[in-house]
């Protein structure tokens, strides 16, 4: 049986642990309440002049850029309808509107956050068929013959041979077989457009990514050209000004062309225009936000999509088995008495309210003066069940006198004092009377300074560490509290205080 709760609980503890690993690394889940985590907010304005008749504008969009996850979308424009579709593999804004007149502006703003992974979800794709070769003229047969024969005695892979090729372009002065194969061309667009073109003579697969670097309060970033070559397994990003692999952190990934990203029907003076600035989030926000559009049932499963309320009523019975984990350890491990067993958890509940200082004293006179009135009662020789009634009275009458004692003298904890739990002091003060008049009053002190004492650490583990949010955001973490119960529930040796009353004791007799 012992061997059979070890496992338990260690599979347990392994459950709990790995899926709050999971929410944490993964989903970006954070472990304090006042987390916060950087976000951008990036913005493309499309400007164009309609000149007459219905007007059709399409924006493409980014989708699951690397690096980063989406947040939120939104699409800002007066008089027109919007959708989102797929045009020719690209996802696509399309803004539609009958009769439009004069300047238009239409607003695609995303808030998007840093990701650890650089991989994106869905950057794995089929692999595409190896291009044909292009029919090369003369001269340039041979400068891509003899250019791409280069490359590929000086590289191991897809990836270090597109890489080659771009450092090659990148300095066409060295080499006249470049020289001519760039000529007349100069911008990002153009080498990059030229690497695609020679790489059809070896069979690689290429595309152009066009995108943005963001840079905080920039109202006008130029979209930069990328390589992308396909390694047989996944896509690979080659920059083109240094030949090196991977996008760089800011880079947002938005669309694969060599044509602008927008498209205008029946207008002109059409451009686009980027926009972007850092901004500061809710850690716990942000990370729900992205989990809801990465793993829908995790968070629709979650407490985190409860009502408001419902969070907060769970918010506080979450923290339930921590106190009752403490009461376990000090009860069998340690040793200490207390009246009842879980009573000091809800007496440390109520001190939330009361704050710990003032929760202390309020719950010290409310037992005294309840105790007086108990051996006041005990004189009356009433029944059981009618002088625990008469306990409830007085002590409701006693907190009723603080409270107005408290407002009087302007100190705001006696107000609180009502949401102490009425039964659970009544209780408290018939099992101290009966320990008093059974044990003597040093063993009815001991226990109820045990009480006291069990439910200030309680309130110190459960209101004082950030325990509130981390049972909140992983209840899964229950399980390892779950599974250092089962195995103190197993333990059967001596307690502290027996070690410490029994120390003197001659082990050899």
């Amino acid at each position: 049986m012992r061997l059979h709760v070890g496992l338990l609980a260690l599979a347990l503890t392994v459950i709990g642990l790995s899926l709050a690993w999971y929410k944490h690394h993964s989903l970006g889940f954070p472990l304090s309440p006042d987390a916060t985590t950087d976000a951008w907010i990036i913005e493309a304005r499309l400007g164009f002049e309609p000149i007459g008749g219905a007007v059709k504008a399409q924006l493409k969009l980014p989708d699951a850029p690397p690096g980063f996850r989406v947040l939120e979308e939104n699409f800002i424009s007066r008089g027109y309808g919007i959708a989102v579709e797929e045009v020719d593999g690209q996802r696509t804004a399309v803004w539609t509107q009958r009769r439009p007149s004069g300047r238009q502006a239409l607003f695609y703003r995303a808030t998007l956050m840093p990701r650890d992974d650089p991989e994106a979800p869905g950057e794995e794709e089929p692999a595409p068929l190896p291009p044909p070769v292009p029919d090369y003229e003369e001269p340039y047969l041979q400068a891509v013959n003899s250019v791409l024969d280069e490359v590929r005695s000086r590289s191991a892979d897809v990836a270090t041979f597109a890489a080659m090729l771009m450092q090659l372009l990148n300095n066409p002065e060295a080499n006249d077989n470049i020289r001519l194969m760039l000529e007349g061309k100069r911008s990002d667009v153009d080498r990059v457009d030229t690497a695609i073109y020679m790489l059809k003579g070896a069979r690689i697969p290429s595309r152009m990514v066009r995108g943005v670097t963001l840079v905080d309060g920039a109202r006008d970033l130029q979209p930069t050209a990328w390589l992308e070559v396909h390694n047989g397994q996944r896509w690979v990003p080659i920059d083109p000004a240094t030949g090196k692999t991977g996008y760089p952190d800011g880079f947002v990934k938005w669309w694969r062309s060599a044509a602008d990203p927008a498209e205008v029907t029946r207008a002109r003076n059409v451009n686009v225009r980027f926009a972007s600035k850092r901004n500061q989030l809710d850690a716990l926000e942000a990370a729900a936000d992205g989990a809801r559009g990465e793993q829908p049932a995790m968070v629709a499963f979650s407490l985190l999509n409860l009502p408001v309320q419902t969070q907060n009523l769970y918010r506080i019975l979450l923290l339930l088995p921590l106190g009752v984990l403490l009461i376990v350890v000090l009860r069998n491990i340690v040793g200490v008495k207390t009246f009842g067993t879980f009573m000091p958890v809800l007496i440390a509940i109520s001190f939330r309210e009361t704050q710990l200082i003032g929760g202390v004293v309020l719950f010290t006179l409310v037992t005294a003066l309840g105790l007086s009135v108990r051996f006041y009662l005990e004189r009356l020789k009433l029944l059981l069940v009618p002088r625990l009634a008469a306990v409830v009275i007085v002590v409701i009458l006693l907190i009723a006198m603080l409270s107005v004692l408290s407002n009087q003298l302007g100190l705001q904890a006696g107000l609180s004092v009502s949401l102490f739990p009425i039964v659970i002091l009544a209780m408290t003060i018939e099992r101290m009377s009966i320990v008093w008049e059974e044990h003597g009053p040093g063993e009815s002190l001991r226990q109820g300074l045990g009480s006291m004492l069990v439910a200030v650490l309680s309130y110190l583990l459960m209101f004082k560490t950030g325990m509130e949010h981390l049972m909140l955001v992983f209840p899964e973490l229950l399980l390892v509290v779950l599974a250092v119960v089962l195995l103190i529930g197993r333990y059967t040796g001596y307690r502290v205080s027996e070690l410490v009353r029994f120390r003197n004791m001659d082990t050899g007799a």
